[in-house]
């Protein structure tokens, strides 16, 4: 039998969920570990804690930690250079993050397309 993965706090989940319906050409993804993309690109999602991971522009990753005195996000055992620890209160506030959201989606709508992993029928 498969173990289940752990999954984030209902209540992290639903303020990821009012933030993600801010933006309704933004859906959200994933069962265990809600997230977002573009275009292939993940910019945002929270860990099995809770803790939301938002991926940003280098100056825009130096304003929102010196703002909300956080730092770079921690994940899969490595620091993601361009991810960001949303703080709990952050994340519970939309009206404060959405600013924040929107930018991140718009910094990773700039980034190169990843290629599709969906293969093409054999004849």
């Amino acid at each position: 039998m498969a173990k289940a993965k752990p999954a984030a706090p209902a209540d992290r989940v639903a303020a990821f969920d009012r933030l993600v319906a801010a933006i309704p050409e933004v859906e959200r993804k994933g069962a265990s570990m809600p997230y977002t993309s573009v275009n292939g690109n993940m910019f945002s999602y929270l860990d099995a804690s809770g803790a939301m991971a938002l991926r940003l522009s280098a100056t825009d990753r130096t304003d929102f930690i010196e703002r909300f005195s956080t730092h770079l996000h921690e994940g899969y055992g490595i620091v993601q250079k361009e991810y960001v620890t949303v703080p709990a209160a952050v994340l519970d506030d939309t009206e404060l993050l959405l600013p924040w959201f929107r930018a991140s989606y718009g910094y990773t709508l700039a980034l190169r397309p990843k290629p599709s992993k969906a293969t093409a029928p054999s004849r």
